[in-house]
């Protein structure tokens, strides 16, 4: 196994090649899965259930180590889970975005700086008081997103995020990463069930049976998933 991180690699921000995984008890999730998501764009990736999207994109953050095979990524990598309750652990807005920092051992003035501008970002400063209890799930997405940019990452992995929203908060969230994926020069990959959000990726993946097997137009790979799923519930 060969996992390492790289800051300028070519055109990509992150490559896998050849990557397996299974679990302790022998499950076999991902097999041979290879990829390539180019800098400064916006790529998701689809599948079935059960396909390995969820389990790429947590070997890509680091939360599971492949058994065989290589990852590169740039540095400076942000996680955003499907539900935001499990990764916003302070109580106001301010504290959580700063949250991040704290291995940083910034000075206050530059971690005040950071925390406004992230929230800038996301269109959230006039929240930086708010308790978290008291946002909506949009409001937690864009918070988590502001902890990651407030940490200087350059690729964004994001798992089903718009899972538990509400439709208009699930177009307004995936409209706001397209623009900070755009106007930062950042890198994301979503993991999505939702083809009406393939509208503003760049590209996409489609991934079967723990492999890569379709890549390039959303539309067309939205047609073939549609396929996919209809086979499956003949």
């Amino acid at each position: 196994m060969n996992t390492s991180t790289a800051s300028e690699k070519a055109d990509s921000a992150i490559r896998v090649r050849d990557l397996c995984f299974n679990w302790p008890k022998g499950d076999v999730v991902l097999q041979t899965c290879s990829l390539e998501v180019p800098k400064g764009e916006f790529w998701m990736l689809l599948g079935t259930n059960g396909s390995g999207k969820s389990t790429l994109l947590r070997l890509l953050a680091g939360l599971l180590q492949p058994k065989s095979g290589e990852i590169e990524i740039s540095n400076h990598v942000g996680f955003v889970f499907q539900n935001p309750d499990h990764q916003l652990v302070m109580p106001t807005v301010g504290a959580d975005v700063a949250f991040g920092l704290v291995e940083e051992k910034l000075s206050l003035p530059e971690v005040r700086r950071r925390v406004e501008q992230a929230l800038v970002a996301v269109n959230l400063l006039d929240l930086e008081r708010r308790p978290i209890y008291a946002l909506s799930g949009g409001q937690k997405q864009r918070i988590a997103i502001a902890g990651a940019i407030a940490r200087r990452c350059e690729v964004l992995l994001l798992d089903e995020p718009t899972a538990l929203l509400d439709p208009d908060s699930q177009l307004d969230l995936v409209a706001q990463v397209r623009h900070l994926v755009k106007s930062r020069n950042l890198t994301a990959l979503w993991v999505t069930h939702r083809l009406d959000e393939l509208n503003y990726c760049d590209g996409a993946f489609l991934l079967e049976k723990g492999q890569v097997v379709d890549q390039g137009d959303p539309k067309r790979l939205s047609q073939r998933l549609m396929q996919v799923e209809q086979d499956l519930s003949v």
